[in-house]
């Protein structure tokens, strides 16, 4: 299926809009398939309390990302998600970067992450900066990211 960033639509959803079995679809093929886990190991059970934005056309999800508030000034960026063939096109910044934009509007202003081994040069593009030693997670190996919002 050929893509057009500039038809790529941005939607904030919840679980039970019609994107959520897609976006569940998509974090399932990308993140958990390839470590072989199951489709039950997907949701999380804070999703109805996350902020959930998927990029989109014609019906398709293409990409995902979710934010998690743990106080009214941060929380935590998760479950981000690209469709394969669509990765390393810029997609995943746009995702990450309208979700912040967001975020600066309901008055957050830090985010941090859990990044996996090969995903940390992305979020060190976007202004994420490396906290803390290297840990294994979903067995295999990650960072913890942060950055500040609006600086």
């Amino acid at each position: 299926m050929a893509t057009s960033h500039a038809d790529v639509a941005f939607t904030f959803i919840q679980p039970g809009h019609a994107l959520y079995e897609g976006e569940l679809e998509l974090r399932f093929r990308v993140l958990r398939e390839p470590l072989g886990y199951s489709r039950s190991d997907v949701a999380f059970p804070f999703e109805a309390d996350s902020l959930h934005l998927v990029a989109h056309q014609d019906g398709h999800v293409l990409g995902c990302v979710l934010f998690h508030p743990e106080d009214a000034h941060g929380g935590r960026l998760f479950q981000m998600a690209v469709a394969a063939h669509l990765q390393g096109q810029g997609l995943g910044a746009r995702l990450v970067r309208t979700l912040e934009a967001e975020l600066v509007q309901r008055g957050f202003n830090h985010v941090h992450l859990h990044a996996r081994a090969p995903a940390v040069p992305f979020y060190e593009r976007l202004g994420y900066a490396i906290v803390g030693e290297p840990y294994t997670e979903v067995g295999i190996p990650h960072r913890s990211m942060r950055r500040t919002l609006g600086a």
